[in-house]
């Protein structure tokens, strides 16, 4: 595909797609033109010309001028029918759904092997930010500590708000509904489940392992209460929402997504609105910090063009960690220090606290502060949920 027009077929014309369909006309230099849009919704007025779309997904599979698929929708398991397709045609791909590549990226690496077409994603993880790439090429070694931060700008736009402008939850999550930052139903954001599926897919390029995002533990705030704000200003730390992958030893790795009471000495604070930040921490090199918009049609769009401007280059990713470095494995047995803010004492029986170094009760709510194993937090993950309590982890 060197140096020759990308004609584009893309799947989905939601915020992503018109903001991607923008970013194209502005990118003049990209060489690069979307010529069939295929949609559902038959009856939903388009701001585009009616031929430009089709309703019939083999109008693109099956059409040999189209030489890249883009796509960009919500269901994961139509995106991943949409990918292996594309790729079982020859064609090259570039995807934005974290959730299907979080569960199908393996068999995916698989597949374009086997086919010899590429799947671009940089447009999964962190919006505007571009971590694989940089995990891929400059952090293409074995020297690599950890990557953590903030991967979703919805929730952060909603911590901000309520760190900054002493908004209640309630009100915060309104208002990055009404900007277009969080979805009507925002539990994919704010429980975790966004931040998780994006850690998911770092950790194949931080470290080159695959961890299935069920065995992970993913914890949200939407049981933020007064009560754990007050407690994060009582301590002088804010509260954000923090994926985590870290090398624990030579040939173990740990993951978890939590939220955290995070200190003004450390990048990641100073991290607001719909922004994500990421720190990469290697042995010789000490921290990096990356930084940019995470929420939002345009940034994702332009990270889509970035992937689509490398097929223009026959880029690929390599998978360097996974295919030359010995594999880490994952493991869940590791102490954290975390905070539990509960009313019914009977919550704490789910806690097995090694150590507890603090605590606080009264009639409205009650907390404890301890040390507990990552893998009995896992074991209880599906419970938490479930009770009325808040949990967050001690930077």
């Amino acid at each position: 595909m060197k140096n020759n027009a990308i004609r584009i077929g893309l799947f989905g014309f939601g915020t992503v797609g018109e903001g991607l369909y923008e970013v194209l006309k502005k990118a003049t230099s990209a060489h690069a033109e979307i010529v069939k849009i295929c949609v559902r919704d038959r009856n939903k007025k388009r701001s585009l010309p009616a031929e430009i779309f089709t309703y019939e997904p083999e109008d693109i599979f099956t059409d040999p001028d189209i030489n890249l698929v883009v796509e960009l929708i919500d269901d994961a398991d139509a995106s991943y029918a949409i990918v292996r397709r594309s790729l079982e045609a020859g064609k090259a791909v570039v995807s934005g759904n974290k959730k299907m590549l979080a569960y199908h990226i393996e068999e995916l690496i698989e597949l374009q092997e086997k086919t010899g077409t590429a799947l671009l994603y940089d447009a999964s993880a962190c919006g505007s930010i571009p971590v694989i790439r940089n995990l891929e090429e400059y952090y293409d070694n074995d020297l690599l500590l950890s990557v953590k931060g903030i991967l979703n700008g919805s929730s952060n736009f909603i911590l901000s708000k309520i760190f900054n402008e002493n908004k209640g939850y309630d009100e915060a999550l309104k208002e990055a509904q009404n900007l277009g930052f969080a979805e009507s139903n925002p539990t994919f954001d704010v429980d975790g489940f966004d931040s998780l599926f994006k850690l998911i897919i770092i950790t194949v390029h931080a470290f080159g392992t695959y961890v299935h995002p069920d065995d992970v533990i993913n914890y949200g705030i939407s049981n933020l209460g007064e009560a754990d704000i007050r407690y994060a200003r009582e301590k002088g730390t804010r509260i954000k929402l923090l994926a985590d992958v870290s090398k624990i030893s030579d040939d173990k790795i740990t993951l978890c997504v939590l939220p955290c009471f995070v200190p003004p000495d450390k990048y990641i604070y100073s991290v607001e609105d719909e922004f994500n930040g990421v720190v990469i921490k290697g042995e010789c090199y000490d921290k990096q910090f990356m930084f940019g918009r995470g929420a939002g049609g345009f940034p994702t769009g332009s990270s889509v063009l970035s992937d689509i401007t490398a097929r223009s280059h026959d880029y690929r990713y390599e998978y360097k960690k996974r295919n030359q470095y010995r594999k880490m494995e994952y493991t869940t047995d590791v102490d954290i220090k975390l905070y539990v803010r509960y009313r019914d004492e009977a919550d704490t029986a789910l806690f097995r606290f090694k150590e507890v170094t603090e605590r606080y009760y009264s009639k409205d709510y009650s907390f404890v502060v301890g040390v507990i194993s990552l893998a009995d937090l896992v074991a209880i993950k599906d419970e938490l949920p479930k009770r009325n309590i808040f949990i967050a982890k001690m930077y």
